[in-house]
């Protein structure tokens, strides 16, 4: 029987194997491309346009940058690819995560591994740099939560925690047509390499 298929064209011209990924086959600009038309919040966000994954990616990397102004770029880049898989698995939300059960977060660690790799990162990062980028990602929660999603801050208090008031001055979400995240999320990830 004829093995089904597993991979995937890129933009870019690329074939990423999604089963077994290899870092050769990754590119910035096909993970920039693919995460600014992927919808966070299952689109149930206002404005003219759909939050994006992109958008999400470096709002997490501001605000981990914010909460560490000291940290090495290396670990900016990590924050600002947090989500990369995404950008050919798709985002959903915790529920259907859990609901899905194993296999999707398998299928997120080779592909984290490799991208990872493909940028200079170790295939799994430290638990602490782990640990910092997931409370940036919180934050970003509550903040999209609370301006885009809908949600009261009691609700976005008990599901994502708090946030430190000073970590979210100045943060406002404006959503942004795909093409210009895309843009700007390559920039900062060029921005972030020469950093390194």
């Amino acid at each position: 029987m004829k093995q089904p298929r597993a991979w995937q064209r890129m933009l870019s011209g690329r074939r990423l194997d999604l089963l077994d990924p290899t870092p050769m086959d990754i590119e910035v600009e096909d993970i920039a491309h693919g995460l600014a038309f992927v919808a966070r919040w299952n689109g149930q966000t206002r404005g003219d346009w759909p939050y994006s994954v992109a958008e999400h990616s470096l709002l997490v990397e501001e605000i981990f940058s914010r909460q560490n102004p000291s940290i090495a770029a290396r670990w900016k880049l990590a924050a600002l690819l947090h989500d990369a898989p995404e950008y050919v698995i798709g985002d959903m939300i915790s529920p259907v995560k859990a609901a899905i059960g194993a296999g999707y977060g398998e299928l997120d660690l080779r592909l984290t591994a490799a991208v990872h790799l493909r940028f200079g990162l170790p295939a799994q990062l430290p638990a602490a740099i782990k640990k910092a980028i997931k409370l940036a990602d919180r934050i970003s929660a509550w903040l999209e939560a609370v301006q885009i999603a809908g949600f009261t801050e009691v609700e976005a208090d008990k599901l994502f925690g708090r946030p430190e008031p000073a970590v979210l001055r100045g943060l406002t979400i404006r959503l942004e047509p795909p093409a210009a995240v895309r843009a700007a999320f390559v920039a900062r990830h060029a921005a972030l390499l020469q950093e390194i």
